[in-house]
Formats: structure tokens, sequence, C-alpha cells
């Protein structure tokens, strides 16, 4: 079997990290992957924010938290949060940021980082204080957040996959 359908079955979320952060080379070959993700017509509508300082991790975190109604750290203490946020006007945007976040995903378990998809962008980025983080990046206000592509070095064993359904195919 070709290695990249064995990275792409193999993959796994990751929910508990270390505190050690990836390799400037790791993030690299991440972003690279997500850089290069299909996008409708070409566009390349989405924009990836690469946050790596506890104290912002810890701020958008919160913010995530205060969206969800808990008190818990949505990202699970990754060091690395990639943010990723794409232009409306191009009307393939969701799905355009949603590649870029399978690739990094899919990226990240074939170099041996571990990585999980967090949700609530959208209502970080809708809000004054994630208006005002656009703003911080010279990012352009109208960009709706996709998701967070939360990475780290796996802390414990990778878990066995869930038994896929019966009908996920179905042949007309």
């Amino acid at each position: 079997m070709k290695e990249t359908i064995k990275d792409l079955l193999s993959r796994r979320s990751c929910r508990s990290f270390k505190k050690e952060q990836i390799t400037e080379e790791e993030l690299y070959t991440i972003l690279s992957a997500g850089i290069y993700a299909p996008s409708g017509l070409g566009k390349q509508s989405p924009r990836i924010v690469v946050m790596q300082d506890p104290d912002d991790i810890a701020a958008l975190s919160k913010m995530n938290a205060a969206i969800m109604g808990a008190d818990i750290d949505p990202f699970y203490g990754a060091p690395t949060i990639l943010i990723v946020l794409a232009d409306p006007s191009v009307p393939t945007y969701v799905e355009d940021g949603s590649l870029v976040i399978g690739n990094m995903l899919n990226a990240a378990s074939a170099i041996g980082v571990g990585s999980c998809w967090i949700h609530r962008a959208k209502q970080e980025f809708e809000s004054p204080e994630g208006k005002a983080l656009l703003a911080k990046w010279g990012l352009p206000q109208d960009l709706v957040g996709i998701g967070h592509c939360i990475l780290g070095y796996r802390d414990g064993e990778k878990q066995e996959p869930a038994p896929r359904k019966e009908d996920y195919v179905v042949r007309a």
C-alpha cells in the first residue's frame, strides 16, 4: 500500500499534548500541505494564522471556551494553533478552508505530529475581540473563521480507529 494511503488511514485526532514546541521544519511541512490544498477555481481563499505564543493561545482558548459555555481549554494544551480563515466572497470558501485543515491534519500525522480540528473559529472572528485580532494581524475584517488545526507532540498512545459504519458507502 502506498505510504500516503497508510498515512490517511492511520491518522487520529490528538487531545493530549506534550508542552514541547514542534520544530520549524515540521511547521513548514504542515503549512505547505495546507497551502497546496485544492481550492475552488484556484482562488486560494483561505489564510492561515500561526499562533505559538502561550499567552496568545491562552487568550484565544478562553474566547473559544466562552463560546461553548465551558471553562476548559478547548485546545488541549497544544503548543501550536493554526487558525484557518477564508474570504466569503469566494463561493467555495468553507470547502476551501476545510480542505486546508484536512491537508494539514494529514500532513501532521504523516510526520509524527499530533493534531486535531477544533471548531468555533467562525464565532470567534465574528466577535469584536476576533475583529480586533484580524486588525492586529493586518487581515481583512470580512474573513470568516473556518476552524483551528491544533498541533503538538502526542502525549500518550495513538487511539485505535472506531469501527466504520456499514452504510458509509452506497452504490447507486
